[in-house]
């Protein structure tokens, strides 16, 4: 199980926002699309779920190229992507968003219990951490093959962000979130392996394991540290294929 681009590019009028990105993002398991506002994070995400078209290169989902394969489509196949914004209907109650994805919520519940108590409130009126967590928790109930998921733990405080990241480094799929910074749960967990993709200007600049990723950032010459612009796996281990 894999979902990888391969030399993708995506435009946004006149501006090239992805530049031949390759990237592997292996499942089951975790991948991290790191880098700051504007490096193109966000639009690799966009690309893998069919959200933003590729000016070219390809999306290859278990090996078959999907990169003409609609939004909707992959939706079907067993994709879920989670916004940034806009993740929640807000106009529908907290029930009825969850009952969108499964008529049991059980499993909604018990990864975030604070929920259970808003069931009956509109999802508008939630606060911006409680509409990730019905965002997330709608996700959990698809059961999707490929999760990808923006700045997953924004807005919430520290204890339900490492449960955040605890529940999707738990799941039976190809999870790939984007995020600013490495978040320090993810950068050694026992017996799997996080992968991170750094992307800078809409490239990327190292792909490897998270603690070197760690290491690199840490390292006495700071961010720019390490091995950078070599291929997709310049790290000693790449992951598996899928």
């Amino acid at each position: 199980m894999s979902i990888a681009l391969r030399h993708a590019r995506v435009r946004y009028g006149p501006l090239e926002a992805l530049h031949g990105v390759t990237l592997v993002a292996p499942g089951p398991g975790l991948t991290v699309l790191l880098g700051r506002n504007g490096s193109g994070r966000t639009t690799a995400l966009r690309a893998l779920a069919g959200t933003v078209p590729l000016s070219a290169g390809a999306v290859v989902w278990d090996g078959a190229d999907v990169t003409r394969v609609p939004a909707f489509e992959r939706a079907r196949r067993g994709l879920c992507l989670v916004p940034e914004r806009r993740a929640v209907f807000g106009s529908l109650t907290v029930r009825e968003n969850l009952e969108l994805a499964a008529a049991d919520l059980a499993a909604a519940l018990d990864a975030y219990p604070q929920l259970a108590p808003l069931l009956p409130r509109r999802a508008g009126t939630l606060s911006g951490g409680e509409q990730r967590m019905l965002a997330l928790s709608r996700a959990l109930l698809t059961h999707a093959r490929v999760v990808l998921v923006d700045e997953p733990a924004q807005g919430m405080s520290p204890a339900v962000a490492a449960r955040t990241y605890a529940l999707l480094g738990a799941l039976d799929a190809c999870v790939v979130i984007a995020e600013q910074r490495l978040p320090p749960g993810l950068r050694e967990r026992a017996g799997r392996t996080t992968y991170v993709h750094e992307l800078r200007r809409g490239a990327v600049v190292f792909s490897g394991e998270a603690a070197e990723a760690a290491a690199r950032r840490e390292g006495p010459q700071g961010r720019g540290a390490g091995r950078t612009g070599r291929g997709p796996w310049p790290g000693r281990r790449p992951p598996p294929t899928g």
